[in-house]
């Protein structure tokens, strides 16, 4: 099993090919509802490009051993929303799907908290293998269950006083 180092350039090219993906299929969503915090930039962009309210419901479940370590997952009781009412045709986005516990078990709840869900499908940018549940849209398949390095990690260990090194002293 390798590492996959992911670029801002790659993951946003993975980002606009799963928004293709989805407006392929046909399917007429009315609302996205992103997995925190993995979920969200993806959200985020799929949001702006079908122009789709954005709903945000936190999870967390990797947190030991410098969240490299699955733990029990928790599923926020309340979902953050840009509009009033939520849509009954959700797509609901992850970054990626790897044990695949935390997406079968919102995708699963969703529909039970919210009653007006009529269809609730999946999108993630990475499928891994070792998943227990298949996502509907997804950009790539990883069959060796690869340990990802998202551009955005950088900041889970930067600091505010690393920030002048960082910025060359700016």
């Amino acid at each position: 099993m390798n590492d996959l180092h992911v670029s801002w350039d790659q993951y946003n090219t993975l980002v606009e090919r799963l928004a293709l993906e989805v407006h392929e299929s046909g399917i007429e969503f009315n609302q996205i509802i992103c997995i925190a915090r993995g979920g969200m930039r993806v959200g985020d962009v799929l949001s702006r490009i079908f122009h789709l309210p954005l709903a945000i419901i936190s999870t967390h479940s990797y947190s030991a051993e410098g969240g490299t370590q699955r733990g029990e997952l928790i599923i926020a009781e309340h979902m953050t929303m840009t509009s009033p009412r939520l849509g009954d045709q959700v797509l609901l986005v992850d970054d990626m799907v790897d044990s695949g516990h935390t997406l079968d078990l919102v995708a699963r709840t969703l529909p039970q908290r919210f009653h007006n869900i009529a269809l609730c499908q999946t999108a993630v940018l990475w499928w891994k293998a070792c998943s227990v549940v298949a996502p509907d849209f997804h950009v790539e398949y990883l069959p060796d269950n690869p340990w990802i390095h998202q551009p955005f990690e950088i900041y889970d260990t930067l600091r505010p006083a690393d920030l002048r090194a960082r910025l060359g002293g700016a």
